[in-house]
């Protein structure tokens, strides 16, 4: 796990007192994680469109469905100051994916661990989801620890979680490169009960573990 912390640049101050802050870029070697606009809308939909890049999810979307996605994740700013920014290569302006830190709104736990671990809110997961063009490069890496080091020295996180299905080696291998754990498995509650795709295996990485320092005051 890298000790490096990440840049916080912030885009601009609250809109108005005591309301949200306009959510931060989070500037890495290569890429810049930074907030939605509206012509990012397209590629986003091209990539939750790629059957290559969504073939461990249940289906890909349509472009209905990737806009309100994208929705969510805007609204998602807004009530949280943080969650899954547009990924963005350093100098090439354009959205190659969608990485960061959400709140898990549903409940679960793992099946094959002593005692099980329960997945509730107020939970945080990181993700990641990168254009076909842009994966087995390291920008995954590099999105995920920049997040991670926002959720850890910036929110006070304890801990966040991960998951994603056993078949998909390369996501929970990266989990592992950035010092997750495994934890154990679970059925996914908004998957049917047989759904090929129902089954993921969690992960979790705590701060403690990280060395990163809990989130500065004021």
């Amino acid at each position: 796990m890298a000790r490096r912390r990440p840049t916080l640049a912030v885009a601009a101050r609250s809109r108005k007192a005591g309301a949200m802050p306009d959510p931060v870029t989070l500037e890495g070697a290569r890429l810049l994680l930074r907030p939605w606009r509206a012509e990012d809308a397209a590629p986003l939909a091209a990539l939750n469109a790629d059957p290559a890049v969504m073939r461990h999810f249940p289906a890909p979307m349509t472009r209905a469905e990737s806009d309100a996605w994208m929705a969510r994740l805007q609204a998602h700013f807004a009530a949280h100051g943080f969650g899954f920014w547009a990924a963005e290569r350093r100098g090439e302006p354009g959205c190659i994916g969608a990485v960061g830190l959400l709140h898990i709104p549903w409940e679960a736990a793992t099946e094959d661990s002593t005692p099980p671990c329960r997945i509730a809110p107020p939970a945080i997961e990181i993700g990641w989801r990168l254009a076909a063009a842009a994966q087995r490069q390291g920008y995954a890496a590099e999105a995920a620890r920049l997040a991670l080091g926002f959720g850890f020295a910036r929110l006070g996180l304890a801990e966040i979680l991960a998951f994603t299905v056993p078949a998909n080696a390369p996501s929970w291998r990266l989990m592992e490169r950035l010092g997750m754990a495994r934890v154990g498995h679970f059925r996914h509650p908004r998957l049917p009960p047989g759904h090929p795709l129902e089954r993921h295996v969690l992960y979790r990485l705590t701060r403690a573990a990280t060395g990163f320092p809990a989130a500065a005051s004021g």
